[in-house]
């Protein structure tokens, strides 16, 4: 198997779905990204392109031992979100104006990794609170192959 401590490249296909205020979006995105072992934890990076500013986000998922997921998107607004399975977890939420506290409620967080040929998918439904208001309910589907 590849060294996973250099880095991997990995194809990746993720679709969210988004629901807020009654409305529902959905998005998809096929890229090629990076898969890195650092420790026991796994971390996938990939670049996401903006429609607002043609810039490239990068966003990095972990994908910790303990099952945990932590998602990073690096935009002018940056986004930290914690995922624990059937938790409330805070989060961060970085805007130009400063840090809103946000907290995330995920009552689904699967990780499925195979080895040969190394692969995986990560499901995430998750509420989305600011304080006790909830800003939307989420769906995030994820799979990669190396």
């Amino acid at each position: 198997m590849d060294d996973l401590t250099t880095g991997v490249p990995v194809a990746i296909h993720l679709e969210t779905q988004a629901t807020q205020d009654g409305d529902t979006a959905n998005y998809a995105l096929d890229v090629d990204g990076q898969l890195v072992q650092m420790g026991d934890a796994f971390y996938l990076r990939y670049k996401e392109v903006s429609e607002e500013t043609a810039e490239p986000i990068p966003v990095t998922i972990k994908l910790a031992s303990n099952g945990d997921v932590v998602l990073t998107r690096s935009a002018q607004n940056r986004l930290r979100l914690h995922f624990a399975n059937g938790k409330r977890v805070q989060a961060r939420y970085q805007t130009p104006m400063g840090i809103l506290p946000v907290e995330t409620v995920t009552p689904l967080l699967q990780v499925r990794l195979r080895e040969r040929p190394f692969s995986g998918a990560v499901n995430i439904d998750y509420e989305l609170y600011a304080g006790e208001q909830l800003i939307g309910q989420y769906k995030l589907r994820l799979q990669f192959t190396a």
